[in-house]
């Protein structure tokens, strides 16, 4: 061969006596067929079969494996982020005239895409109260498709009757999904409580570092795995293979770093409500929470993520006390090692009674706890004053 050619064409080296206990990270857009006959029933190998790098690759592969033995699934596909996660659900079940349930306190793309690109297109959403549970069952004609939950609630943290939801959904045949993002399946598994759709934002805690987005949708149905991938095919969306070594390597942690945080979350959410009230702490393992008795029966631990009501009165010195923050950030996401605050404001359009107004989100990462404390004392000093 010339030397131009050689350039291109690698030698083949032996990999005799090497092991990596690191998955190899394997990039490809163009994938080699071995001949044309293999090229051309390259559609015969179907959804687990290789045919071009946006469909797949040994490194995006091995990830989705391993959640789906964590997830208890038959099948998990990767998407570019959590709320991709969420939507291409949302597009592989409803069509023009059906209707999507969505929970009140659920993340709030989810509402913005039902209202501005699924409405528009025939498809329509109502908003259910979070704490419904069996109730639902009065919100399902014939138009219903899909039930969407998140438990706990974006911010608000309330914990979902997703069993008895599910019952519901299933004697109506209509399919149940669930945003799983706050517990993981560590903590919690929709599909082993009948859940269809479990979806994560692979972002927050099993990227773990804030360097990565991703999501996933874990099914325990071939047959939804079909309407998934045909969704990604059509639209062309895929994952990068250095995003998925990342993700795995992430995964290996998660655990660890998932029981520490719980750990010094809980701990710190019980320093809080002694000092504010249990009112004003929404973490699901404490008694005050809604739903609290729910997550008692059906999740096995706790994250690190929870909320502080944040009373008018006080919110103007909040700014200042997150601006003098010396170990938190600010910013939006968790999951990863750095702890963040982040103020919300919620508008309740169904729970009513929920606090309208600021809640600040936070976010246990992996620094030393009574670092943390000195940051959040003064804002917990300031909302206990307004007592």
């Amino acid at each position: 061969m010339r030397d131009e050619t050689l350039c291109v064409k690698k030698p083949v080296v032996s990999e005799e006596g090497f092991a990596t206990l690191a998955t190899p990270t394997y990039r490809a857009s163009t994938i080699p067929f071995a001949d044309a006959e293999a090229y051309a029933s390259r559609g015969e190998r179907g959804p687990d079969g290789y045919t071009y790098g946006l469909h797949g690759t040994p490194t995006t592969r091995t990830l989705e494996a391993a959640l789906s033995a964590l997830e208890g699934a038959e099948r998990t596909v990767l998407v570019p982020s959590g709320q991709a996660a969420i939507t291409v659900v949302l597009l592989a079940v409803l069509m023009p005239g059906d209707t999507v349930l969505i929970p009140d306190t659920a993340y709030p793309p989810v509402a913005g895409f039902c209202e501005n690109y699924l409405a528009p297109r025939g498809i329509s959403h109502r908003v259910y109260d979070p704490m419904i549970g069996a109730g639902i069952e009065a919100l399902i004609d014939d138009t219903v498709k899909l039930i969407w939950m998140e438990s706990p609630g974006s911010t608000t943290m309330e914990v979902q009757d997703i069993p008895a939801i599910v019952a519901v959904a299933k004697r109506h045949g209509v399919l149940t999904g669930c945003d799983n993002t706050w517990a993981t399946p560590l903590y919690f598994k929709p599909l082993a409580h009948g859940v269809d759709f479990s979806a994560q934002a692979l972002t927050k805690y099993v990227g773990g570092h804030s360097d990565l987005l991703m999501g996933s949708i874990a099914v325990g149905d071939l047959d939804l795995r079909s309407k998934l991938k045909d969704v990604l095919r059509m639209i062309g969306i895929g994952v990068s293979p250095d995003d998925a070594a990342l993700a795995l390597r992430g995964l290996e942690t998660m655990a660890v770093r998932l029981a520490h945080c719980s750990r010094v979350a809980r701990d710190l959410a019980e320093r809080m409500a002694a000092r504010v009230g249990a009112d004003r702490v929404l973490h699901p393992a404490l008694p005050g929470c809604a739903g609290h008795a729910v997550f008692e029966r059906d999740f096995t631990g706790a994250s690190g993520v929870f909320s502080l009501i944040i009373p008018a009165a006080a919110e103007e010195v909040l700014q200042r006390h997150l601006t003098a923050a010396k170990t938190f950030s600010i910013g939006a996401s968790w999951g990863g090692t750095h702890s963040l605050l982040a103020p919300m404001r919620i508008r309740r359009t169904v729970r009513k009674e929920g606090h309208q107004g600021t809640y600040l989100r936070i976010n246990i990462g992996m620094e030393a706890p009574e670092d943390l404390w000195a940051d959040l004392e003064p804002i917990v000093e300031a909302v206990a004053a307004t007592r």
